[in-house]
């Protein structure tokens, strides 16, 4: 038997080229080229079929499968069919994988004008699937939320720790300019037309209501969804491409527990206490304008707003605060599981996440305001 790879070629018909192969076909050693084969097939007349016979092959690596692949790329060019049966299993596997190149999601993209009816019909079919993966995400969730109950939820305390951490105290910065800000313009707004009629203390409710109420918890639930949704939906993407929560689910850890759980825990848990400081800032913003431009006094001023913020409005303020929470981390986590394979979708992501937080605000916040007014609140 052959001690190095040596090749014959026999016709064994007037349309078919027998290879046959044998010896040692392993890199390092004596290799014919494939320059033999093509040669044969190119004086050949008529040949349209090639076959292999590997009986007498002992061994062989990549050396074997170069050769096949050129062999593979001349037979594609002048339509020579190509037959892999006489191989041996793992070459024709190799082979297979080498010669297959799976299409990309989203790798190629057509151009064309489309028909306003085709238009809508696909933009329906795409709201009716998005609503039925979030029903799907809400679903996971409930049940993730119930593991937590039972005290069997899989998730890091530590990592928990973390993320109430960046979603809490490293707020505080924008979340204090914004309010602080927010507040300030009320009464600046309020002091115009107050001052038209004298009444420029009413300055202090005008600006303790509207914040306490409402305001303070809708700009904080916006900054945190620009802040933060975006920033769970690029973290929870960018795991999707690396295939890092693949790995969670073959490792039979949930992802819903343990990278949903935390976030949404973290964001239900601090963005109460965001809005009591936005409050705060938002006073503080407007007894600015009452002290400096209406010339109210500090005490007077405080006392006044006391007197006209009542504990529903703080209750109402605090959970509208806690809703805008879940809200913003069930819309980051959800558009980041929902990420593709590539790096634009990552980016996709984290816009599509900030635009469902501040629409479920939005939302939320008339269905707050309807319920309310109807309960006399």
């Amino acid at each position: 038997m052959a001690a190095r790879g040596e090749i014959t070629m026999e016709q064994t018909a007037a349309d078919t080229l027998k290879v046959v192969l044998s010896g040692h076909w392993k890199l390092g050693g004596e290799l014919p080229g494939a320059d033999k084969v093509l040669q044969m097939l190119e004086r050949g007349p008529g040949v349209r079929h090639v076959v292999f016979d590997t009986r007498e092959l002992t061994h062989w690596d990549t050396g074997l499968l170069t050769f096949l692949l050129n062999v593979q790329a001349f037979c594609t060019q002048q339509q020579i069919r190509l037959n892999r049966d006489g191989l041996p299993p793992g070459a024709r596997r190799l082979l297979e994988l080498a010669s297959a190149v799976p299409e990309k999601k989203d790798a190629r993209h057509t151009e064309g004008r489309v028909s306003f009816l085709t238009y809508l019909g696909n933009q329906t079919v795409d709201f009716f699937r998005s609503a039925g993966e979030m029903l799907e995400f809400l679903g996971d969730t409930v049940i993730a939320a119930l593991q937590l109950i039972r005290g069997k939820a899989q998730y890091r305390r530590s990592d928990l720790g973390l993320i109430i951490q960046a979603v809490g105290v490293q707020a505080l910065p924008i979340v204090s300019l914004i309010c602080f800000l927010v507040g300030l313009i009320l009464a600046f707004i309020g002091a115009i037309q107050l001052k038209l009629f004298g009444a420029q203390i009413y300055v202090a409710d005008l600006v303790g209501i509207a914040m306490v109420r409402l305001m303070a918890a809708i700009m904080t639930g916006i900054v945190m969804a620009g802040r933060t949704g975006g920033a769970f939906a690029a973290q929870l993407g960018t795991m999707q491409v690396n295939q890092e929560i693949d790995a969670l689910r073959t490792s039979g850890i949930s992802p819903m527990e343990f990278l949903v759980l935390p976030r949404m825990l973290a964001l239900a848990l601090m963005m109460p206490l965001l809005c009591l400081y936005a409050n705060v800032m938002g006073i503080l913003g407007g007894m600015v304008v009452g002290v400096w431009m209406l010339d109210i006094g500090f005490i007077q001023y405080y006392n006044e707003t006391v007197a006209a913020v009542g504990l529903w409005n703080l209750g109402i303020g605090l959970f509208s605060g806690l809703v805008f929470g879940v809200i913003v981390a069930l819309a980051g986590c959800m558009r980041g599981m929902q990420c593709g394979r590539s790096a634009s979708a990552v980016g996709d992501a984290a816009t599509s996440a900030v635009v469902t937080a501040i629409v479920g605000i939005i939302v939320s916040t008339a269905v707050i305001t309807i319920l309310c007014n109807f309960l006399g609140i």
